[in-house]
This record gives C-alpha cells, sequence and structure tokens, in this order.
C-alpha cells in the first residue's frame, strides 16, 4: 500500500491522523485539499511530502488551467504549506518546472519523483542495515524516533526502512520507538507499522530516552530528516537533538537516514531553517505553549548520514 500516489486524476493518500484505529484513505482533488491534508499532517513525512508537493503543482495545472495567475498562486500554496522539510518545495519547484509542456508533462514528472522516492528506499534499506551492523554488531538493539516507514516515505521508508531490513536479515535485536510530537507519531504510526511488520519493540515516552541509552538499553540511535543542511546539521522532530546529546554521553552511533533529496547545499546551517510552530492547541488549552515541530541536531553529534546514494561518515570528518 502506497502512503500517497496518483489514481485517476486525483491524489490519494493513508489519512495519517486517523491511524492506528482506521487505515482511511482520502482522494484530494483539488489543490486546497491538498493543502489542507498536509497542514493537518494527514500526509506527512519528508520523502511523501516532496512527491506530495509535486502531484499538488500536478492537480493546479488541471485545476487552474488557462489562468496563470491562478496557477501561479496554487504552485506557492503548495510550496508553503508547511516551512521546514526542503522536500516539499523542492517537489513542488521540480514539477513546475514542467508546466510550459501542459499538464500531462506535469503529472510525468510529479510520477518521476514518486517512483524516485520508492527507488530511494530500497537504497536507503541496503546501505543503513550494512552500516548498523559495522558500527554495532550482527545483531544490533536501536531506539528510533518519529516516524520513518511507508508512511513517511511512500513504501519502504528511511530510518524503519533500514529497521525492517535489519528484521528481514535477522540481524534486529530490538526497538524502542518514542512517543514523538507532534501527535504522537512515534507511538501512533512507528508503533502501527512496527507490529504490521511483526517486528517486537517497545514504545518510550520521549523524555526517556537518553535515560536509556545511558542505561544500555540500545546500540544505537537512527531517525530521519526533514533537512539536512550544507555544514550537516539535521533538521527532524523535536526531540531528535535530545537524543543525539544522550547518545554522545553514552558513547552511541546517532545514524540519520535520508534520501539525497533532503540533502540542502543551500542551506548553510541549522540557524538558518524556519521551524514550524505547531501551537498551543496541540499541547494545552489553559496555558500558553510552546509548540516545536522539529530541532535542530548539530552536525558535530552526527555519526553518519546515510541517503540512497551514499554513506557519509561524519565522525570521521567527511563533508556532504
Amino acid at each position: 500500500m502506497r502512503t500517497i500516489d496518483w489514481v485517476d486524476g486525483a491524489i490519494e493518500i493513508i489519512d495519517q491522523t486517523a491511524l492506528p484505529g482506521e487505515v482511511r484513505m482520502l482522494r484530494l482533488a483539488t489543490v486546497a485539499e491538498l493543502v489542507a491534508a498536509i497542514r493537518s499532517l494527514a500526509v506527512r513525512g519528508a520523502p511523501a511530502l516532496g512527491v506530495a508537493g509535486a502531484f499538488g503543482v500536478a492537480l493546479a495545472a488541471r485545476q487552474f488551467a488557462g489562468d496563470e495567475r491562478a496557477l501561479a498562486d496554487a504552485v506557492q500554496l503548495v510550496e508553503r504549506a508547511r516551512p521546514t522539510a526542503v522536500n516539499l518545495g523542492r517537489g513542488a519547484q521540480r514539477a513546475a518546472a514542467r508546466l510550459a509542456a501542459g499538464p500531462e508533462a506535469v503529472l510525468a514528472e510529479a510520477c518521476a519523483v514518486r517512483d524516485e522516492e520508492i527507488a530511494a528506499s530500497a537504497a536507503m534499506a541496503t546501505l543503513g542495515a550494512d552500516l548498523m551492523v559495522e558500527l554495532c554488531g550482527p545483531r544490533p538493539r536501536v531506539l528510533t524516533h518519529c516516524n520513518t516507514g511507508g508512511l513517511a516515505a511512500v513504501t519502504g521508508g528511511t530510518a524503519l526502512g533500514v529497521v525492517t531490513e535489519l528484521h528481514r536479515r535477522g540481524a534486529l535485536a530490538g526497538v524502542i520507538a518514542s512517543e514523538t510530537r507532534p501527535l504522537l507519531q512515534g507511538a501512533r504510526l512507528t508503533a502501527w507499522e512496527l507490529r504490521e511488520a511483526g517486528i517486537e519493540f517497545r514504545v518510550a515516552v520521549d523524555s526517556a530516552g537518553p535515560f536509556l541509552l545511558a542505561r544500555g538499553e540500545a546500540d544505537a540511535v537512527i531517525l530521519g530528516a526533514d533537512r539536512i543542511c550544507a555544514n550537516g546539521d539535521v533538521v527532524n522532530k523535536v526531540g531528535s537533538y535530545a537524543h543525539a546529546l544522550g547518545a554522545r554521553r553514552a558513547g552511541l552511533p546517532f545514524v540519520v537516514v535520508a534520501p539525497e533529496s533532503t540533502v540542502d547545499p543551500q542551506t548553510p546551517d541549522g540557524a538558518a531553517v524556519e521551524i514550524e510552530d505547531r501551537g498551543a492547541a496541540e499541547v494545552t488549552g489553559y496555558a500558553a505553549a510552546v509548540n516545536p515541530a522539529f530541532d535542530v541536531t548539530p552536525h558535530d553529534l552526527v555519526t553518519a548520514i546515510v541517503t540512497d546514494r551514499r554513506v557519509i561518515r561524519l565522525d570521521r570528518g567527511e563533508k556532504l
């Protein structure tokens, strides 16, 4: 089952807000419907957002054919639906570059983005599983944060794709999945995907991760990214930085798995990234709150970055 796809003139997605209780498909026939789905986190995950951005422009090319101003506004609306993940805007821009060739050319480019992300997931699973065994031994126990499986990446996944590959090889000794705000994506989505794959796991409250690492309950942290900056800073779901600090203190690898489409050479470092704030309503209804959806892990805390094309050992001084 694909997280997102183009079916008979519209976008179909798995509604991630309904999981784990219900596997619900949503059909999005307008740009406004897609943008609402992105903002509500019905579709999320950097690779899946890249595909959503490309398909959103394909929708716009049909919905606003002949109205250049409305079409330009719709493309910009898709690009800016969420600010932090680089894939969304990149996917939209790539499809928009084909607008002059007509709606079918735009759709073909969007489908190419989808197919490339599917292939990237398979490549990352192999590279990442090989690296984890190299770093941790033949049967690593891993702690993972946020949701990085097929739900986040059309099929397969990034960090969770590596975990699944280790399980397929019989080379996985255990998984701890952190709850992960916003919307408890680890406890809801990662737990659901692990259960569907037949992988045993435990869910940890977000604040427990560094302590569990200090107690020796995992051999490495493996997670994804929404943007990897030119200097190696990693922008990922809030809580990632704390896990990086915990891993460094415990002397454990901290491995980031993300496709090349998430590497952003135009952004020098994490300080240059706009961090999305989800607002107080998701946290509390009776007090002011700070609810950042992402944080930035400094590159010097990252052991390695795995993409679909390469492994960059930042701990050895390798550069992106």
